[in-house]
């Protein structure tokens, strides 16, 4: 099965960066979208994370994941390798 990571960002965002690092890390591939003053997208992306509007929020097959901390707690916790298997290496 394909692992599908989704990540929202502002492109100057150190925590939207930080998620990006521990990801390429692990070498993950994700889908990006810069979302830099964008408020219709920033809103989609709202909607898509139970409201919450903080950057950045990521999504692991749909799934909503949260924002910086919650990937890295989940890294913590020994269950990001699980979530994130299949998604090493692919090209999106």
């Amino acid at each position: 099965m394909t692992t599908n990571v989704e990540i929202y960002t502002w492109s100057t965002c150190p925590f939207c960066i930080r998620a990006k690092a521990l990801l390429a890390q692990k070498s993950v591939n994700y889908q990006e979208y810069t979302i830099d003053g964008n408020e219709v997208e920033r809103e989609a992306m709202a909607h898509r994370a139970n409201g919450r509007r903080s950057l950045p929020q990521i999504f692991i097959n749909d799934q909503h994941i949260g924002g910086c901390d919650d990937l890295y707690e989940l890294e913590a916790e020994g269950k990001l390798d699980q979530l994130l298997e299949g998604a090493k290496g692919q090209i999106f």
